[in-house]
């Protein structure tokens, strides 16, 4: 919260912002045949190619430390949701692969996302959402950099 002003601040606006939009999609996912997903399962569902990757390429994807990557994997597994096959590039890596049910939990969270994204749209208008996207992701990059 600033003091001087009462808004929220940049790091909380953007938690509200990813809290709210992960209550929807995991409700929505849950109500459509997932109830099991959880918002740390997206860390690594939401970068995995359908013909799979290693978990070392995960992690990268995610920002994530490739320990959480595998005890996320882990419980995908037990899930149900990916499998580990070994990499025909390289028969002593593994490649986590998405199961169908992974295949069908990954296309069913990017479809709701692409609904909330066009409510949004909707809501703020072609520019203004335009603008907004623009701007998010310029202070993300700029963010990313912070030590530069």
């Amino acid at each position: 919260m600033d003091a001087s002003t009462g808004e929220p601040d940049l790091g909380m606006l953007v938690g509200q912002l990813g809290r709210a939009l992960q209550e929807e999609l995991f409700t929505r996912l849950a109500e459509q045949g997932h109830p099991q997903v959880r918002p740390r399962h997206g860390v690594v569902l939401a970068v995995l190619p359908a013909s799979g990757a290693r978990a070392t390429e995960l992690a990268q994807r995610s920002g994530q430390h490739k320990q959480i990557v595998g005890v996320i994997v882990d419980e995908l597994e037990r899930l149900g949701y990916v499998r580990r096959e070994a990499d025909p590039a390289d028969r002593r890596a593994k490649l986590i692969v998405p199961t169908e049910a992974g295949l069908d939990e990954i296309d069913k969270a990017r479809a709701i996302l692409a609904q909330i994204e066009r409510r949004h749209h909707r809501s703020l208008g072609d520019d203004a959402y335009r603008t907004f996207k623009a701007t998010f992701e310029h202070v993300t990059r700029s963010q990313r950099d912070w030590r530069q």
